[in-house]
Order: structure tokens, then C-alpha cells, then sequence
């Protein structure tokens, strides 16, 4: 994405901002492991930044958000006040820079700050949050945490292989497709059982990639 077309998006997104409701940042519980994320943001000589994004915002949630009611999938809280809120993806104006929020089908796609002069600075998650966990248990076991991530991206390797494979063949069952390009069969058959476990795999991969704010489009191609 050119610089230009960054700019344009962060000012279309700014303008999506509306006021926050005044409330106060409520604690986060274990129940909300994969439904809300929770960031941090500590600038020198400035106030305490607080990010919530809630997954489970519905469609009637956001249209709520639009009139200034109801609760939004993502809300900034200063010194644990809500101060502003959006729909995603958000971009909040903190002093210096501003906050940077966007999800995908497995959870954050991106959550930083980006000051004034164009660098970024990773926030710090809730430590009782899918992304604080999966950030201690790196910490404590790197070599482990290393092992994990190698084999989810494999797993997403493999079922994005066979999931171009299996839409390949079927495409070429098409007969306007087969009549020009001809018909292709997939090397690759899996039985039912197979494909659910990998399908499954495939989500918890997705997650953990999420969870270390990992995101390529590899995660969004297996999720469609």
C-alpha cells in the first residue's frame, strides 16, 4: 500500500471516531479469552492508554455505534476512562501519534502505535488475555513457543494446499471452465473426518498466529 493511500485510509478512519460514553474500562474476565483483546499504551509524561476491542459486536451493535449508543467493537479509555470509540478498522489519536486497530477472521490483524515520525511501538497485552498468555509462554519457553509457531504456520501451509486444490477441481467442473481450459483432478483426496480435522487445525493455527499479532494474508485465504 503506497504512503498516500495510507494516509487517506488513517483520515477515513479518524473521521469514524466518535466520542467515548464516559465509562469506566471494566475488568477483563477469563470467560472473554476470545471475545475481547486488551491493550495497553504507557506514553512518557502523558496519560495511561487503554485499548478494548470486542469481537462480538453485532451488526445491530454497530449500527448503534453510528447514532452514539450501544457498545462498539473497539473503545480507547485514558486513564480508564472511555475517552473514544469507532467501528474497525480504527485508528484513535493518542499525543504523539496514534493507536492503529484491525481484526481478521481469527482475531487482531494489527494493533500498534504509530508516532509522528512513522515509527511503531507494539502495546502491551492484558496478561490474563489470549495474546498476554500466548506472550508469556514465550517468554518462559522460547524454544517451545518457537516450535508451536513453526508447526501453525505449516498447518496453514497444508490447508491452504489443499484448499486451492480441491477449488481448482472444482472450478474445472464448470463446463464453460472445462470446455476452454479443460477438466483438473486433485492428487490430494481426504475423507470427510480428514477434512474437518484439518479444517480444525486450520482454525486453531489462525489463532495462535493471531494471538502473536502474526497476521499474513496466508491466515485470511485458509479463513475463506
Amino acid at each position: 500500500m503506497t504512503s498516500t493511500a495510507k494516509k487517506l485510509g488513517r483520515r477515513f478512519q479518524l473521521g469514524r471516531v466518535r466520542p467515548g460514553d464516559g465509562s469506566a474500562l471494566r475488568d477483563y474476565r477469563p470467560w472473554q479469552l476470545f471475545s475481547r483483546s486488551l491493550f495497553f499504551l504507557d506514553l512518557a509524561n502523558s496519560h495511561a492508554y487503554a485499548v478494548d476491542v470486542r469481537y462480538l459486536a453485532d451488526a445491530k451493535s454497530r449500527r448503534q455505534h453510528e447514532r452514539g449508543a450501544g457498545k462498539s467493537p473497539a473503545a480507547l479509555y485514558r486513564d480508564g476512562v472511555q475517552v473514544a470509540r469507532s467501528n474497525l478498522p480504527a485508528t484513535f489519536p493518542v499525543p504523539g501519534g496514534v493507536i492503529e486497530v484491525a481484526t481478521s477472521a481469527f482475531g487482531l490483524k494489527r494493533l500498534r502505535f504509530v508516532a509522528g515520525d512513522g515509527s511503531e511501538h507494539t502495546l502491551r497485552p492484558h496478561r490474563r488475555s489470549q495474546e498476554g498468555l500466548r506472550a508469556r509462554f514465550g517468554q518462559r519457553y522460547p524454544r517451545a513457543s518457537a516450535v508451536v509457531g513453526a508447526v501453525s504456520l505449516v498447518v496453514l501451509l497444508v490447508a491452504l494446499a489443499v484448499s486451492l486444490l480441491h477449488g481448482a477441481e472444482a472450478l474445472t467442473r464448470i463446463p464453460l471452465v472445462a470446455a476452454h481450459v479443460g477438466t483438473f483432478t486433485s492428487p490430494i483426496h481426504v475423507p470427510t473426518w480428514a477434512k474437518i480435522a484439518m479444517g480444525g487445525a486450520g482454525i486453531l493455527a489462525g489463532v495462535e498466529r493471531a494471538s502473536r499479532l502474526r497476521f499474513n494474508r496466508l491466515i485470511d485465504s485458509v479463513a475463506s
